[in-house]
């Protein structure tokens, strides 16, 4: 009997781990959107300081970069983890991919739209997400933007 058990158990959380490798826990989820927003801002900084009005663009984003140092290495961090436990044979090489998958997505974005187009429309929320504090970034990061959908799906949707 108990060894039924032990293997019951077992097995639940051998499915449960199974699952985990396959979609994001909440704070997973909130990680990689936080990443991605940091590469939209990065790419919105590298292609928009050119284009006119838009000079400063990059300095700005260091500036949220380094005011938000702390929140991007826990999402950096749980993202490490999640690769970790998912079995990556280097959870920072895929930390790398994500983050340049992530960048390379906003850019042929970019591309697509003209980059005057883009610029016009993006430049603003270099000075938007630089304004807001930890608890409003997290809850931007948290939203689902059905345009810009994870790479995994949130576990149990």
């Amino acid at each position: 009997m108990v060894r039924v058990l032990l293997v019951a158990v077992f097995l639940i959380f051998s499915i449960s781990a199974a699952e985990a490798k396959t979609c994001y826990s909440p704070m997973e989820f909130e990680s990689e959107q936080g990443l991605r927003i940091h590469s939209e801002l990065m790419v919105i900084g590298l292609t928009c300081q050119k284009i006119s009005g838009g000079k400063h663009l990059y300095g700005k984003y260091q500036a949220f970069t380094r005011k938000n140092q702390y929140l991007l290495e826990e999402y950096e961090n749980t993202m490490l983890r999640f690769f970790k436990e998912s079995g990556a044979a280097s959870p920072n090489r895929s930390l790398h991919n994500l983050r340049t998958g992530l960048a390379n997505e906003i850019s042929n974005k970019a591309i697509r739209m003209n980059v005057g187009a883009f610029c016009h429309h993006y430049k603003s929320r270099i000075d938007q997400a630089l304004s807001m504090n930890h608890d409003t970034i997290r809850r931007w990061a948290r939203k689902q933007w059905p345009s810009q959908p994870p790479t995994r799906p949130l576990c149990g949707s």
